[in-house]
C-alpha cells in the first residue's frame, strides 16, 4: 500500500508535465482520472470507506483542479500541525489517519492529554477552512469480540468529534461512522499490523459552498 500512495503525486506529475499547455478543465480532468484510478487500486485491497468517500464526492474538471489545489494548502498546514497524522491527498481531498495508540489507552475511549493537544491543533486548521466536510470514522483490529470492538469504535469515533467541537468545529460539517474490525489496513495475523489496524481516520472533503465557488472559479 506504502507503495501505492506514492504513485499518486508521481502520476499527476507526469501528466501535468505532458499537459503543460492544457487549461484548468483539462488538467482537473487528468487529476480526477488519475486520482480516481489510484484509489481504486487501494480501495480494491480491501474495503476502504473514507478513500471511497473521498472519491465520490470529487467533481473534476476545472472546479476539482480548483478544489484539488485548495486541499493541497490544508494537508500541508495539516502536517506541519499533527506531525504524528498521516496525512495523504487523495483526489479532491484529504485522508488523515491517527493510530489509536496516539489517542486512546488500550480498550478506552478517552482521549490522552497528547490526543487533546494533537486534536486541539487540528481543529485550529478545520477552522481556518470553514467549507469543508469532515468524515470520521472509527476502526479496530480483531482482538475481543465483533460486537465489542463495533462500540469501542464508535465511542472512539465520537470522543475525537465531540473534543473538535469543542474547539469550534461545528458539528454540522461532521459525519460519524465506526466499522470495528470490519475494514482492516492489513491483516491482523501480528502485533504491528493490528497497531494499524486500530485507528481514528479523518475524510475532509469540500463542501457544496467550495465547490460551487470552484465552478464558478471563484475560489481562492
Amino acid at each position: 500500500m506504502k507503495n501505492t500512495l506514492v504513485f499518486v503525486p508521481a502520476l499527476l506529475a507526469v501528466l501535468l508535465t505532458d499537459c503543460k499547455s492544457a487549461n484548468n478543465t483539462q488538467k482537473g480532468t487528468a487529476i480526477g482520472a488519475a486520482a480516481g484510478a489510484t484509489a481504486g487500486a487501494l480501495i480494491g485491497h480491501g474495503k476502504h470507506s473514507v478513500l471511497d468517500a473521498l472519491i465520490g464526492a470529487a467533481v473534476g474538471g476545472g472546479a476539482g483542479y480548483l478544489i484539488g489545489h485548495h486541499m493541497d494548502k490544508q494537508a500541508e498546514e495539516i502536517k506541519q500541525a499533527v506531525p504524528d497524522a498521516q496525512v495523504t491527498r487523495v483526489g479532491e481531498g484529504i485522508n488523515m489517519t491517527f493510530n489509536s495508540g496516539l489517542l486512546f489507552k488500550i480498550n478506552s475511549s478517552e482521549l490522552s492529554e497528547a490526543a487533546r493537544a494533537n486534536l486541539e491543533k487540528c481543529a485550529g486548521v478545520f477552522n481556518k477552512y470553514p467549507n469543508t466536510n469532515i468524515l470520521i470514522e472509527g476502526h479496530t483490529d480483531n482482538t475481543g469480540t465483533p460486537e465489542y470492538n463495533m462500540e469501542l469504535s464508535k465511542k472512539r469515533a465520537y470522543a475525537v468529534s465531540e473534543y473538535l467541537v469543542t474547539k469550534g468545529v461545528a458539528s454540522s460539517r461532521m459525519d460519524i461512522k465506526w466499522y470495528g474490525e470490519t475494514q482492516p489496513k492489513v491483516p491482523n495475523d501480528n502485533d504491528a499490523n493490528r497497531a494499524q489496524n486500530r485507528r481514528v481516520e479523518l475524510g475532509i472533503m469540500a463542501n457544496d459552498q467550495m465547490k460551487q465557488q470552484a465552478q464558478q472559479g471563484s475560489l481562492n
